[in-house]
């Protein structure tokens, strides 16, 4: 059996050792597109912050990792998948042909449709090499723009604050991590980056980066559309990410936002499935499939879609949307319909001058989603009640009127059906 993963970020590696473990007699091969051995994105930050060096945002740190595991990793991209004949189509020549193919090709920077984007000294924060352009360019003092404060964006400006640089952040919506966080805590976190030293706009955009003047020593000109301007040696764009499909084009292959599958992460054509930010996968609250682009996701979905390429039937139960973010040193944490539902309820609890908040979302009395700023006790535990979908009973609104009390709550409502079911 020959499984071809075409992705090397953590849902194509960990699918390659899955295959290996639960399929020892076949063929795997992992296609990643990039000069270096795989790694992680997400640790491109610590990488900035030079608490790691390169080596260290590889996903493995054993030089012969792949080799040892047997697993043949060809640096390369694919053009093209003909999904008729079973081969991908390499762009730096030659074919590859699958009996088994997993696409975990995830995402892309979306570029914004802005003039002067394209100038030197503008960057995303999304590979290793966009990684030593701002290391070269985000010198102590230096002046940084960034564009977009959702989750990756905040996880970027932790970083950047931390080199010293002096920091504005750019934020099209009206408060940091709108996907992530309400008006309450999304403001309280601009708030406390504004206090710790970093000039935050939100509902702003960028309009237009220009060069300097001829005074302005290889500066950029940041034109925003509440009329101010801005000199940055630096320009750095986190406006959100898009799945990498476009080389799937004509292969047959169902798509819509990402790659479409079933709850065994299969595509619509048998022998081809997905996994990852190139996925669109079920959701667990919502039960609907869209695209969850956190590496959580990424690694879940390489498990199970690599245990049904080797024949073990393996049901996706659908991704908790899960968010957990510092920011300067301000934990913030979303899980699940932190939104709420039309009909649910709701409680919440805010102490602004300590940067304390809590929010519930509850659909009759099973909690569905919730967020939380500054406040790590007991987080698990909210992942854990959503999860596990467990009716809270009377408990509901104790948590009404105390949203703090999640221990009590899951410790009571669990061993009241202990007693129940005469286990206890």
């Amino acid at each position: 059996m020959e499984h071809v993963i075409i992705g090397a970020g953590p849902a194509g590696v960990i699918a390659a050792e899955t295959l290996r473990k639960v399929d020892p007699h076949s063929r795997v091969t992992l296609i990643g597109d990039e000069p270096e051995p795989p790694y992680s994105r997400m640790a491109l930050p610590y990488y900035l912050i030079e608490k790691i060096q390169e080596q260290g945002t590889y996903l493995r740190k054993n030089k012969n990792h792949y080799e040892d595991k047997g697993i043949r990793l060809v640096h390369n991209r694919v053009a093209q998948v003909d999904s008729r004949n079973k081969k991908l189509k390499l762009q730096k020549n030659g074919t590859i042909s699958f009996d088994k193919l997993l696409i975990a090709t995830g995402a892309h920077p979306i570029r914004p449709p802005i003039p002067g984007m394209d100038l030197p000294g503008v960057h995303s924060c999304w590979t290793l090499e966009d990684g030593r352009a701002i290391a070269k360019k985000a010198k102590p003092g230096a002046s940084v723009v960034l564009m977009g404060a959702g989750f990756i964006g905040c996880i970027i400006l932790e970083a950047l604050a931390s080199r010293g640089v002096k920091l504005t952040v750019i934020e099209m919506g009206d408060r940091m991590v709108p996907r992530m966080m309400n008006q309450t805590a999304g403001n309280l976190i601009k708030q406390w980056c504004q206090e710790k030293g970093v000039e935050v706009h939100t509902s702003t955009s960028v309009e237009a980066i220009e060069k300097g003047g001829m005074t302005s020593r290889g500066k950029l000109d940041v034109k925003l559309s509440n009329g101010n301007a801005i000199k940055a040696d630096l320009v750095i764009s986190a406006t959100g990410v898009k799945s990498n499909i476009q080389f799937l084009e004509d292969s047959g292959i169902g798509m819509e936002f990402g790659v479409l599958v079933n709850d065994q992460l299969q595509s619509n054509i048998p022998d081809i499935y997905a996994a990852g930010d190139v996925c669109q996968g079920k959701d667990f609250s919502t039960g609907e499939y869209s695209v969850q682009a956190i590496q959580p996701t990424a690694a879940d979905h390489g498990r199970i879609a690599a245990m049904n390429m080797a024949g073990r039937k393996t049901i996706h139960q659908g991704s908790v949307n899960m968010n957990v973010l510092d920011t300067m040193g301000l934990i913030s944490s979303s899980y699940g319909l932190w939104m709420g539902v039309e009909g649910g309820d709701s409680a919440e609890l805010s102490d602004p001058g300590r940067y304390r908040y809590i929010s519930l979302q509850f659909q009759e009395d099973v909690l569905i989603g919730a967020q939380a700023l500054g406040l790590t006790e007991h987080i698990g535990v909210l992942r854990g009640l959503i999860q596990t979908k467990l009716p809270l009973g009377k408990w509901k609104q104790h948590l009404m009127k105390d949203p703090t009390r999640l221990m009590e709550a899951y410790l009571g409502t669990t061993q009241s059906i202990g007693h129940n079911a005469g286990i206890i």
